[in-house]
């Protein structure tokens, strides 16, 4: 099983927007442990690829470990850290797309503590 973190801005982000709605929202993205493929992929800087997987709406940005969604089994993906990072509307979506970029350029994955 994948191990699946939330950003704490993030997580706090979901809880104001969705109020009611925010189990739901949680459940789809701790779906990702089961299924860590899953997501449209964006882009890959410096072997950490940026994913979305969509709720309605709104679009749910995170991080992983290219080589290990790419070429590991099951049993191996035990290892693989998945970290949602941002949300955006649909209308936002390509300026959250090149701020997560930018900071995986300048800082790398440790921007998103």
């Amino acid at each position: 099983m994948v191990q699946v973190e939330i950003a704490e801005s993030l997580f706090a982000e979901i809880e104001s927007t969705f109020k009611r709605e925010s189990s739901k929202v949680l459940d789809l993205i701790e779906s990702l442990k089961y299924n860590p493929r899953k997501g449209k992929p964006l882009g890959v800087i410096g072997g950490i690829v940026i994913k979305e997987i969509r709720y309605k709406s709104f679009r749910f940005f995170f991080l992983a470990d290219s080589h290990k969604i790419k070429c590991l089994d099951g049993s191996d993906l035990s290892s693989l850290l998945i970290r949602f990072v941002r949300m955006s509307s649909k209308k936002h979506q390509q300026q959250t797309i090149d701020e997560i970029k930018t900071i995986l350029r300048k800082i790398g994955p440790i921007g998103f503590q």
